[in-house]
């Protein structure tokens, strides 16, 4: 039977439709809608703007980072690194600058200590066959060592003559009065979807989490790629500690602690698969955010703190097994 042009784009309208519905990131944003709203029915300063700002402000952070760690699961990797990584880059910027550097010297050492740190980690990976759970749980050992050699483990908090540029760097609200580090991670996220979305390198990530093998077969570059892609993880974590330090006006060398946690779970409730082949930037945001209402509304509903981790692991199990189910279906 002849299909007519008006029946094949209403197939495509209601494929695109069921890709959006169907997908994990829609689901996991109606929550965070549904949480807001019932946030701010429950409790008078939920929806106060200075909450809101709060919220978003230290949602950033994660978020950053979760982009770069979202590359990184969709080529079927993992980075347990990235919270010592940031510990280490704010440490390194906040000594250079201590000891009378600008701020711009500061941060290209930082940066700099990010790129070899996530090159460090890719070669090992993608050309001496190492495992990346091993490879980046060695890491977060060693680059929190290093943060704490580098401070002589004490608390850096004056950061030479550039220390009130740092501060508004990371502290700071320069547009419209939206907090910096937002602006910071709107940028980040739509150049890292864009990347995905159009660019060859996009392509050959995906690729590679779809199938390793055939994608080598096709002639992908793997070995270079996974090098990049964990270079990418480290920048993010790097560029969210140079953030986070001029937010703070301080560093320690346990700042990060923990968070490569967040940012797996960020990545993996937005839709991104731990199998590879799978994720997306905006669902890293949504995942960072859902997880930052959850901690934020804790402490408005009188709930104790220590069950965070409860529930953001009980978020985590939840999205793995929507993932398993909507899998099963489709095998169907």
């Amino acid at each position: 039977m002849a299909i007519t042009l008006d029946q094949t784009i209403g197939q495509k309208q209601r494929s695109w439709l069921a890709t959006i519905v169907g997908g994990q990131t829609f689901w996991v944003l109606i929550a965070v809608i549904l949480a807001c709203i019932f946030l701010s029915m429950a409790t008078d300063s939920f929806a106060t703007a200075k909450n809101i700002y709060n919220i978003t402000r230290n949602v950033t952070f994660v978020a950053i980072i979760a982009l770069g760690m979202t590359l990184v699961i969709i080529t079927g990797g993992i980075d347990l690194s990235v919270g010592s990584v940031l510990c280490l880059c704010s440490m390194v910027l906040a000594v250079v600058m201590h000891a009378g550097y600008s701020i711009e010297v500061g941060i290209v050492a930082s940066i700099g200590t990010a790129l070899l740190v996530g090159a460090f980690n890719g070669i090992l990976i993608a050309y001496l066959g190492f495992p990346p759970f091993v490879v980046t749980l060695g890491m977060l050992s060693i680059a929190r060592s290093l943060a704490m050699v580098a401070s002589n483990n004490t608390v850096v908090f004056q950061f030479g003559p550039d220390h009130d540029k740092l501060l508004a760097l990371g502290g700071g609200a320069w547009v419209f009065g939206i907090a910096n580090p937002v602006l910071y991670m709107v940028v980040l996220a739509l150049i890292t979807g864009f990347v995905l979305r159009w660019t060859k390198f996009g392509r050959y990530v995906f690729a590679i989490g779809g199938n390793e093998h055939a994608a080598t077969l096709t002639g992908v570059p793997v070995p270079r790629i996974k090098v990049i892609v964990y270079m990418i993880s480290a920048l993010s974590a790097g560029v969210a500690g140079i953030i986070q330090t001029g937010w703070l006006g301080a560093v320690t060398t346990n700042i990060g602690a923990g968070m490569e946690l967040q940012v797996i779970a960020a990545a993996v409730i937005g839709g991104a698969n731990l199998a590879g082949g799978v994720g997306t930037a905006f669902g890293a945001l949504i995942g960072a955010a859902l997880i930052e209402i959850i901690r934020n509304s804790l402490g408005l509903l009188g709930i104790n703190a220590f069950w965070q981790g409860s529930f953001i692991g009980g978020a985590i199990v939840l999205a793995v097994l929507l993932d398993r189910i909507r899998n099963l279906r489709h095998d169907e």
